[in-house]
């Protein structure tokens, strides 16, 4: 899945859809709105100077500390994947959108970038020693972030890092994002998520609206033993 409009270059807070997702899109729908605004997208939010410092930090402490390949879920132009391999990561990025993976291996040649969704990875079980999903789950339907942890967790090595990057609210609820409809969590629950999924929380951070952009909330969790039955 494409990546989103990073937070410190979104829209001021528009009007919010407290529905029950009803304005639900697929995978198609996103890779085509992405599409068309491709060029734009590279323009605002396509190099790591674009990134807050602190969340490049926070991104780089979780996932730097182990040696193996790190996957970047909805790497976008490929500026966190070549973030990440500055750090001595052996990281990749995917993405659905043609046009960000051709920017990626223009602007990095040295790394590597594929076409892939998130709800099917070519990768094989267990191989990764960490996940970046940074701003690449927020277009997901509520009822679809499962089967994705599940699969994220399939490729992941006992006890690696997922980090994930999300817009933050104190409900759960879609809003109309710059692009194509996108949804907001509370930390909460979208921890609560991760931990039916087999993943244990171990940092979160959170950054308020500034006037340039949503609240938005990035959350470190480990791979444990188990998935467990969510109530």
């Amino acid at each position: 899945m494409g990546a989103c409009l990073a937070p410190r270059r979104t829209e001021p807070l528009g009007e919010v859809e407290w529905a029950s997702y009803s304005h639900a899109v697929d995978v198609e729908q996103v890779q085509d709105a992405y599409t068309s605004v491709a060029d734009l997208y590279i323009e605002l939010v396509g190099t790591k100077q674009q990134v807050h410092p602190a969340d490049l930090a926070f991104i780089g402490r979780h996932l730097s500390i182990r040696p193996g390949r790190v996957l970047d879920v909805g790497c976008g132009p490929g500026h966190i994947t070549d973030y990440l391999r500055s750090l001595g990561v052996d990281a990749m990025g995917i993405d659905i959108v043609p046009e960000f993976i051709a920017h990626a291996e223009a602007a990095h040649p040295d790394g590597r970038y594929e076409l892939g969704s998130m709800k099917n990875l070519r990768v094989e079980n267990n191989s990764l020693v960490g996940v970046l999903t940074w701003f690449s789950l927020i277009h997901l339907p509520p009822e679809e972030l499962d089967g994705v942890l599940a699969e994220l967790r399939r490729v992941m090595s006992p006890g690696s890092p997922l980090v994930a990057g999300f817009f933050e609210w104190d409900e759960l609820a879609a809003f109309d994002h710059k692009v194509i409809t996108a949804y907001r969590w509370p930390v909460d629950e979208f921890s609560e998520r991760l931990a039916s999924a087999g993943f244990v929380e171990v940092e979160r951070e959170h950054r308020n609206a500034d006037g340039t952009g949503r609240p938005y909330a990035a959350i470190a969790a480990v791979m444990g033993d188990a998935p467990r039955t969510r109530s």
